[in-house]
């Protein structure tokens, strides 16, 4: 019998006592999943990354892999230097590396301007210590140019040291397998692992994906938008749909799934139940 599918799973730092009591008890029944890895993600701009380290630790902690979300906006050389040092010392040997996002109004870039700057930063810094996660947009980047321009993106964040890739969620299988092709054709050979969002709030589900590019497809958006408040048909409707994804993608060779939780713990568990991966 074949080994089931890694699979690994998205959170955010709670940022208040409440959300950090729910975040622990969802932690404890994913658990249970034993997942390959935790990601950890952190706020937009060059915010602190406590909640994000203190939130690792704690995974650490508990006897689970974990890795922090780490962007170069704003940041020195100097800063994402000392930055490793802190992953280094804490036991973190896993990195999700990314530009991030400039908000509006504020703020600026750091040395390192784009992903591929950083992963060949930390590369030079500290050899083959990390494992270097980077993103991918098989729908495209909303700010790229054109489509071959954010291969060539991609294809240079692979060349400067890059270990694996996750996607940012989709629902179009055709899209990623596509993605995957035009990488392999590039010479961007590293494992590129689908990024599954869980739909558990429609009008959530909306604005994530109009912020980041993703396509809704028509029939699964009018579906949704026909459910109206209808929570119980909503969730049957998004497991089918989520979990017929996912055994698609499995079943075309992809090599494995990472979960964007959003905190929360029933879809997502509910899905791998289905698919009989743990």
């Amino acid at each position: 019998m074949s080994k089931p599918a890694p699979i690994s799973f998205e959170f955010f730092p709670p940022k208040t006592p409440e959300g950090a009591k729910k975040l622990e008890q969802v932690r404890r029944e994913l658990y249970a999943l034993k997942p390959d890895f935790f990601s950890v993600t952190y706020g937009a701009g060059g915010s602190k990354q406590d909640g994000t380290l203190q939130t690792v630790q704690t995974i650490l902690a508990d006897g689970h892999r974990a890795a922090p979300h780490f962007s170069c906006i704003s940041a020195s050389a100097q800063s994402v230097r000392q930055q490793l040092q802190i992953f280094k010392d804490a036991g973190i040997n896993r990195i999700v590396a990314l530009r991030g996002d400039l908000p509006s109004g504020r703020g600026t870039f750091g040395e390192s301007r784009y992903a591929s700057d950083l992963v060949a930063f930390i590369r030079q810094e500290t050899a083959s210590h990390f494992h270097i996660e980077v993103g991918c947009y098989p729908e495209i980047h909303p700010q790229a140019k054109t489509a071959h321009a954010d291969l060539q993106a991609y294809a240079t964040k692979v060349k400067a040291g890059a270990s694996s890739a996750i996607t940012q969620h989709f629902y179009n299988t055709d899209a990623y397998f596509r993605f995957v092709d035009d990488a392999l054709a590039m010479g961007a050979d590293i494992p590129i692992v689908p990024g599954i969002m869980p739909i558990i709030n429609s009008t959530q589900l909306m604005r994530f994906s109009n912020a980041c590019g993703a396509e809704i497809p028509r029939w699964i958006r009018l579906r949704l938008q026909e459910f109206g408040d209808d929570t119980a048909s909503i969730r049957t409707f998004s497991l089918d749909v989520v979990t017929d994804l996912c055994d698609q993608l499995l079943t075309a060779g992809a090599p494995g799934l990472h979960f964007y939780t959003m905190n929360q713990s029933v879809a997502t568990t509910e899905i791998i139940k289905r698919l009989s991966l743990k």
